[in-house]
């Protein structure tokens, strides 16, 4: 999929480009500048799509998948910059005066180039959310933020055509570069709670009562629940409190039926590791585990 994302931004980026020279729109032209970004970053991302499947070796442990929160904050990063040379060309336009032609070839151009990055932003947005990759849903949201692009180029043709009010063109830019910094702000904003392993609540919750289930039924209790999402995978990890007469062996046994059924509910890509304590230490915090 990435592929032939990749392939569609440059052919995209190509005919947008040759639109905004033959028309002088700046609508167009930030649609062009947009996507000039969107391959840049789509280039970006098929390396960090690759590298992030990679196993854990000896000097990554925990895999590489969290390369597609950098991923993601990259991409915001630069569709934030393509906004503002956007803010730019459009300030430029309207100071030098707005001289549009073969609006028709442009608007022609536009149309193709937003039909296909919609079908193309909403089957990466729904792979990202079925395999739980923030990188394929970043690029998705980068491909919707293209169609918005487009629709603004198209409004704004459409306004000149019927009004003759040239205004329409660098207006549209503006609003269109405006929409890209809001994306924009929105990808860097999700890169670093992934970075820095911002907890989620929906899953705090289903996790909670998953392991309020477990405990209860074996007569047990759990405390320091912890949990992060490093792109692919999530990791739980969770203290179990036993009574002291218990043997290893039959708190090893309970403990891993409870990380199996954690796993499980996070499937495939679901860690679980906990820590056996006996009653009698359940309060007594190791000074490695203060947060």
């Amino acid at each position: 999929m990435m592929s032939f994302s990749l392939a569609a931004a440059g052919l995209l980026l190509v005919a947008k480009i040759i639109a905004a020279v033959i028309t002088g729109s700046s609508a167009i032209y930030s649609d062009a500048a947009e996507s000039v970004v969107h391959f840049l970053a789509v280039c970006f991302a098929v390396w960090a799509l690759r590298l992030a499947h990679k196993p854990a070796d000896e000097t990554h442990h925990f895999g590489h998948d969290k390369v597609s929160f950098l991923s993601a904050g990259f991409e915001g990063a630069m569709i934030s910059a393509a906004a503002v040379l956007i803010f730019y060309e459009a300030i430029r336009q309207m100071i030098m005066g707005v001289n549009l032609q073969n609006l028709g070839f442009g608007a022609a151009v536009t149309g193709a180039a937003a039909g296909v990055n919609l079908v193309l932003g909403l089957s990466l947005l729904r792979l990202g959310k079925r395999s739980g990759s923030p990188l394929l849903r970043a690029n998705g949201m980068h491909v919707l933020t293209d169609v918005w692009s487009s629709a603004a180029v198209l409004v704004a043709l459409a306004l000149y055509y019927y009004t003759d009010w040239v205004w329409w063109d660098p207006i549209a830019a503006i609003l269109a570069a405006l929409n890209i910094l809001r994306v924009g702000y929105k990808l860097i904003r999700e890169s670093l709670a992934g970075l820095l392993d911002e907890s989620d609540p929906v899953m705090e919750k289903q996790l909670r009562e998953l392991l309020d289930a477990e405990v209860a039924k074996r007569g047990l209790s759990y405390h320091n629940l912890r949990h992060r999402h490093s792109g692919r995978t999530h990791w739980i990890e969770f203290h179990l409190v036993f009574a002291d007469d218990l043997t290893v062996g039959e708190a090893h046994h309970a403990a891993t039926e409870i990380e199996a059924s954690a796993a499980a509910l996070l499937f495939p890509n679901g860690r679980v590791i906990s820590h056996l304590e006996p009653k009698s230490a359940e309060h007594h915090d190791e000074c490695w585990e203060e947060r």
